[in-house]
């Protein structure tokens, strides 16, 4: 199974852990690292590292950043250069996390890394629109017999 280790600012990390597991329950090989002001960036890249040997077992981890080219980001990208058994998806949210949670027993990390990155998984919608498909669904349902 794929190992996830989420990170961000602050307590960016341990909110989408206690809204995952408030979600999806407990999940095994999924890490959490908060990057906080009392850090140093090399701590923070520790804390990554660890966290990716943790989970790791051997089918490969996936690291799930909030902010491209923050720190978290950056620090997981070295991890990245070091191992080819390990990508880095930036401007991650909870919908991405659960989504990565639940499917990485059906993806290979590349597929799982190219689903999040491409919006396969995206949750982000615009509900007007959404709620106008819907509305228009009904007017056609209607006009039929």
């Amino acid at each position: 199974m794929l190992g996830i280790v989420v990170s961000g600012h602050i307590n960016f990390a341990s909110g989408m852990r206690s809204a995952v597991q408030a979600i999806v329950g407990e999940q095994p090989q999924l890490e959490f690292v908060d990057f906080l002001e009392s850090m140093s960036t090399d701590e923070l890249e520790a804390q990554l590292l660890a966290a990716k040997e943790r989970v790791n077992s051997g089918d490969g981890v996936l690291f799930l950043v909030d902010l491209y080219g923050g720190s978290p980001c950056n620090r997981a990208i070295n991890l990245l250069l070091q191992d080819p058994n390990v990508e880095v998806v930036a401007g991650t949210n909870l919908s991405m996390i659960v989504n990565a949670a639940l499917e990485r027993e059906e993806f290979t990390l590349r597929e799982l890394t190219d689903c999040l990155a491409n919006g396969e998984f995206s949750q982000i919608k615009d509900l007007r629109q959404d709620l106008a498909a819907l509305s228009q669904d009904d007017e056609d349902e209607t006009d039929g017999l």
